[in-house]
């Protein structure tokens, strides 16, 4: 389970939390009962011990139910940011451009439920999206990777 202090809260955007609200109505609406009609038909096959079909269908469930259990801690205890600071200041939901490396990049910096980094929205616990958080336009932070360190530069905070 992503939580692991009973009363952290989660840090998320409006649209994450959202978001997270449509998947959670899509698992108990739609995937809960597929899988427990796939465990009815599976179960009317016969002996369970060698039913594949069932033991997959077990397996989905536990899954859904998992997953569906998750969501609900976390919306119980999201907070909300709007992304608007005063003076232009890094914060959740904020969208940054950055120099790094000889290009530039934009990021949204998201709650930690809500990262894709592959979708440029980086989370505010991640190491860059950590070292942006209260800063500004103008502003440089250095992160360590793999190849070296990196220095980023912010262009612009909306």
């Amino acid at each position: 389970m992503y939580i692991k202090d009973k009363n952290e809260k989660v840090m998320l955007t409006k649209e994450g939390l959202e978001e997270l609200k449509r998947e959670l109505q899509e698992l108990i609406d739609v995937k809960r009962p597929e899988v427990v009609t796939k465990i009815s038909v599976a179960r009317d096959m016969g002996d369970l011990s060698e039913n594949a079909a069932y033991v997959s269908a077990r397996d989905q469930q536990a899954f859904i139910e998992g997953r569906i259990s998750e969501l609900e801690d976390i919306i119980k205890k999201a907070v909300v940011s709007t992304g608007v600071s005063s003076g232009g200041i890094v914060s959740v939901g904020s969208k940054i451009r950055v120099h790094v490396d000889g290009g530039e990049e934009e990021y949204i910096v998201v709650g930690a439920p809500e990262a894709d980094p592959k979708e440029g929205k980086i989370s505010h616990e991640s190491p860059l999206g950590n070292a942006l958080v209260g800063k500004k336009v103008g502003d440089k932070v250095e992160i360590e990777a793999p190849m070296g360190k990196l220095v980023y530069t912010i262009l612009s905070v909306s």
